[in-house]
């Protein structure tokens, strides 16, 4: 196995960043970062910027021109990956919106078919829903959301035992606490999300064990002077994480800025792309559950204007939190790499540790200029 050294740039390692040493990488693993290129290594000579672990996005609907509801397979799989990995995510977990039970099967059987064939990139699974409210549906089929029975339950724990991650988003008006409690002590990541319930309804669900909110202010309850709500949940319970989508359409920047500040600790906001089909690739429209997606100007829409997903990739989301003066850059780049791998139990990505997998990015002021997966740089593109 060859020893390689990457200097020139900045590196962060998902917590602090360093000047002036070398990224260590041998058999597709992080040696570590040395202030001396030990003799004998071959050297890569990068031309500033910063060196950083690769994007970890936990909500990944397509790319590459495919939707993973369209066909939940593990083709769909290798090419919604490949497509993230070119926009520097190394690790995505692949998000099947509101569909039937036999698609989530599908998607199941899917995302663990891939896993054991070693498609690259693939770190779990997302499903979000079916288990939402309809009056926070965005733009999920109001026809297949549905309450959560004991047959889907029992489905979803035994997914949970088949799969590395299972992320589970649904409203907490939709299951009891007793089927929250069920899933969590599965292993599931329960995310709240679509959902119109109350502050009260919503801590509640916190106490049976769900962990994170899904695209924090869309499609949930907001917050009042009177009534918390969702969002008034993820600020004030340090026990929620979020995802964000930092795209400027989803959320004013303004509304980002007051929850960075406001957000009770321990749990952390973090960056989703909410990525569709449109991801890497020039396409303009789209289908999802047989209705039209628009793409048009940023923004991905329904024909009456809802908004469907993002046309968002995570070294964007980055770069704007840090130029709307959100936060520094080191910090948006933690919500893209350690922060969400943390979440989910993720010891083999989100950081440059020795032993972790070599799967880093080479990002400057001009956008991302180079991805590595496993040691083999194989982007952007």
């Amino acid at each position: 196995m060859t020893l390689r050294a990457y200097l020139g740039a900045e590196i962060f390692d998902g917590g602090a960043r360093v000047s002036g040493q070398a990224l260590l990488v041998e058999g597709g693993r992080i040696v570590g970062i040395v202030p001396d290129v030990p003799e004998g290594a071959e050297v890569t000579r990068l031309e500033g910027g910063v060196i950083a672990p690769g994007l970890v996005d936990l909500q990944v609907n397509g790319g590459g021109g495919v939707m993973f509801n369209d066909d939940p397979s593990v083709d769909t799989l290798r090419v919604m990956a490949r497509a993230h990995i070119g926009l520097g995510a190394t690790a995505i977990l692949p998000t099947l919106i509101t569909d039937t039970p036999p698609h989530s099967r599908a998607a199941i059987d899917a995302v663990e078919a891939a896993i054991a064939q070693g498609v690259a990139g693939i770190a779990g699974l997302h499903l979000e829903g079916p288990h939402l409210s309809v009056a926070r549906k965005g733009a999920h089929d109001p026809s297949l959301i549905r309450a959560m029975g004991d047959g889907d339950l029992e489905m979803l724990c035994a997914a949970a035992a088949r799969l590395p991650v299972l992320k589970m988003t649904l409203a907490p008006e939709a299951v009891t606490s007793e089927q929250i409690r069920a899933l969590t002590g599965a292993g599931v990541l329960v995310s709240l999300g679509h959902s119109d319930a109350g502050f009260d309804a919503c801590v509640a669900a916190v106490e049976a064990g769900a962990a994170c909110a899904t695209h924090l202010f869309n499609a949930m309850s907001q917050l009042g002077n009177r009534e918390p709500g969702l969002v008034g949940a993820v600020l004030a319970e340090g026990r929620l994480s979020a995802g964000l989508i930092a795209d400027g359409v989803h959320v004013h920047p303004a509304t980002i800025r007051a929850a960075m500040a406001a957000k009770t600790g321990p749990g952390r906001i973090f960056l989703v792309s909410d990525a569709m089909s449109v991801a890497g690739s020039e396409q303009q429209a789209f289908t999802l559950n047989g209705r039209e997606i628009r793409r048009a100007g940023g923004r991905l829409t329904l024909e009456n204007g809802t908004l469907a997903g993002a046309d968002l990739d995570l070294p964007t989301a980055i770069h704007n939190l840090s130029a709307w003066g959100i936060c520094d850059r080191d910090h948006a780049l933690a919500m893209a790499t350690s922060i969400p791998a943390e979440l989910i139990g993720a010891g083999d990505f989100g950081h440059l540790r020795p032993g972790a997998r070599a799967d880093f990015i080479h990002l400057a002021t001009d956008g991302l200029r180079a991805v590595w997966k496993d040691g083999t740089r194989i982007g952007p593109g």
